[in-house]
Parts: structure tokens; sequence; C-alpha cells
């Protein structure tokens, strides 16, 4: 202890006053009391031009002198979460459908998203932050399934548009959680749009629907998802729409999407549908263009490799880094939304166990939506109903 006590005053004084200069003066992107905009801006602001590019592709690396760890944007939750160890499996999201209940999608989704948070925590806990252990997910599938032929038709909930809005925000509702600062996970509506088939020729096929077909069928739950479920992100799609590349157009990504709708989060490309603006669709003939114009259209985040063009695109004139930034911000700004760079402890989500995995009550839900899934294909006898016996259909007095 100082024998001059006015001097140990003095001395810490100083003290305080150095350690909250040092708080004030810090990154911004380090500061838990700003908000996410201002900390997302402000690390980008730190980044090279080349880092940038590279953190717009999905396998994104680590940033070591800015404490940025790496990141893969990609994983999969259509009924629950795929590739990353065990997990509890429901029916294909067809059959989900087919109970026609969105209170039970609710459960559904909210059991995938707690097996999600928690596998991520695990996986980050031991630096493993490889494909499908992120917390940015590539569903729902709500395309609209018109052609049983479609190979991916399975992944869809049907044909009517007005089920699939209802049963696509009911998921995404429950994906993201409730948490008024952090959200959950990042739940993703795709693929916009008009994509139903064929596949074989997905990379280049250019489909002209009529306006009221697109309004109608195709547009309505891509709508829903946007203003009612707040989703997070939205994936573009492979084909073409009426000349335009689904996912490098601007009347699907900037008129409709941004201005129309007022969507506020980022937009992702399905994988290499970036690489067939150039190199199937021929719509430009070069990645660098291709590149240009995704950034251009509003598609921040590319699945592939085509973005790693940015860099010469901006050096050919192509393309601005400021462009570039703003593009980089939405997608930033979403992990610190999930509470990436932020302390565990003060993310509710962060803190559910890895044992909710598979647990008894999680694979109970499963059996009960596999029940309720089950649907009459053909009538040996059992229809009509009995009404002399018949008490309840539904639950509701017959």
């Amino acid at each position: 202890m100082s024998r001059n006590p006015a001097r140990a005053m003095v001395c810490a004084s100083f003290a305080t006053l150095f350690v909250a200069t040092v708080h004030a003066t810090g990154p911004v992107y380090q500061d838990l009391d700003r908000t996410f905009e201002e900390r997302a801006a402000d690390l980008v602001s730190r980044m090279t031009l080349e880092e940038k590019v590279a953190q717009l592709q999905n396998d994104a690396p680590a940033i070591s002198r800015l404490g940025v760890p790496a990141y893969e944007w990609w994983n999969e939750a259509l009924h629950g979460v795929a590739r990353a160890g065990a997990a509890t499996v429901f029916p294909q999201a067809i059959g989900i459908a087919s109970t026609f209940d969105p209170a039970l999608m609710t459960r559904i989704a909210t059991v995938i998203s707690d097996e999600a948070r928690a596998k991520h925590h695990d996986f980050a806990s031991r630096n493993q932050r490889k494909r499908y252990q992120g917390l940015t997910f590539w569903s729902p599938n709500i395309n609209i399934f018109r052609d049983p032929r479609w190979g991916r038709g399975q992944e869809t909930y049907g044909e009517d548009p007005y089920l699939t809005s209802v049963l696509g925000v009911a998921f995404v509702k429950a994906m993201q959680g409730d948490d008024p600062k952090y959200r959950k996970v990042d739940a993703t509506a795709k693929h916009y749009a008009v994509h139903s088939g064929p596949e074989h020729n997905r990379h280049e096929f250019d489909v002209h629907p009529t306006e009221r077909d697109l309004w109608e069928t195709y547009l309505p739950a891509f709508h829903a998802l946007v203003q009612e479920g707040k989703v997070a992100s939205v994936m573009g799609a492979y084909n073409r729409v009426n000349g335009e590349s689904a996912s490098a157009s601007k009347r699907l990504l900037t008129e409709i999407l941004r201005t129309q709708w007022g969507f506020d989060g980022y937009v992702v490309s399905d994988c290499d549908s970036i690489e067939d603006v150039w190199k199937f669709h021929k719509i430009v003939a070069t990645p660098e263009e291709a590149a240009a114009l995704g950034i251009r259209t509003g598609l921040e985040v590319n699945c592939g490799r085509t973005y790693g063009a940015l860099f010469n695109a901006v050096h050919k004139g192509l393309i601005t880094e400021a462009e570039i930034d703003h593009a980089l911000r939405r997608a930033m700004l979403t992990r610190f939304q999930l509470g990436m760079f932020d302390p565990p402890e003060k993310v509710r989500w962060a803190r559910i166990p890895y044992k909710v995995n598979q647990s008894p009550e999680h694979d109970a839900l499963a059996r009960e939506v596999a029940q309720k899934s089950l649907v009459l294909l053909k009538n040996d006898g059992l229809l009509p109903l009995d009404r002399a016996e018949l008490k309840t259909i539904a639950g509701v007095a017959a």
C-alpha cells in the first residue's frame, strides 16, 4: 500500500481512466454495448479486399488477426439436423405436410433447432467448424410440387401454396426462436423462385410462368415467410425466370424481394448457381461478370467458388469494393445476430445441453408425427364411415 494516500488516489483514478479509454477506443466489433449493425460494419471495414471476397463464399476461412473463426454456411435441417451425428429424424417434409398441423410443425422445428444449437456448440468447443456444423440452415424447401416426376418433391409441403405458406411460417418461427436479441438459428426459404423441376436441366432451364401463376402459385409462400415469418435468409434457384438467372435477378431479388416485400436479410445462392450464370445460362461471358451481377442484384453469399472472381472484378472495374462491403455487412450481421462473436454465457441458446439430441421426448414426438402423417391411399372398405358407430372425426364430435 502506498504511504501517500493522495498519490495513491491519483494513481487509482489514472488507472480507471486508462481502462475506460482503452475500452472506448477498442474495436467496435468487439464492443458488446454497440449494435450488431455497428459491429458488423466495423469488422468489415478492417478486412482486406481478399478477406472480404473469401468471407462471401460458403466455406469462409478464419481471419486470425481479427479473431474471426472459420465458418461454413452450408447446413441442412429439412426434417431433422442433417449429417452431423445422431439426431432426431422426423418424416420427410411431404409427410409432415400430410398432418395439416402448423402447431405440430412448431413443435418439430423447436426440437430441430434445439438439437442444432447443441450440436453447433459441441463442435465449436472442439474448434470444429466444417460443413453441417454451423447455425445457418438451408431449410425449408417451399417450392410447389406440381409434377410427381420431380426428384425433390418429397422435400416440399406439396402442391398447395396456402398450406405451404402456413407450414413454412411455423417452421421458420420455431427455428429462429423468440429471443429479442439473439436468433436461435437461421432458416432459409428456398429455392426462389419457380423451381419445381425438371431436375436434369435445372442449370440451363428458362421458365416463363404467366404473371397470374407467378403471383398466385409460386410467390405466396416466399412472401409469407418474408413478411410473417421474418425469415433470415432466402436461397436463389438454379433456373432462369423470364430470361434472368433466379440467383442474379434484378426483378426477383431487388424489385420484389427487397423493395416490395421489405426483406432485410441475406440471399445465398444454390450451390454453383452463380457459375451457371456464365457457364450454362450464358447470360454473361465470364466468372467476373457473373460474380459482379450477383452482388449487384442482391445476392450476398455464394455457395460455390465463383465469388472468388470478385477480386479481379474489382480491378477490372466491373464492381466496386463499396458494393462488396454492402453485401458483406449483411452477411456478417447475421453472424453477430446468432451470437457467434459474443461470450456463450450471453447467448440464451448456447445453454442448450447436448443431451437433448435424440432424447426420449424427441423420439416420442417423431413417432407422433409419423402416426399423424398417415394417409389413406386405397379404400378397402374403410370408407364410408359408419355413422352409427362414429363418435368423433379428428377429435371433433361427429
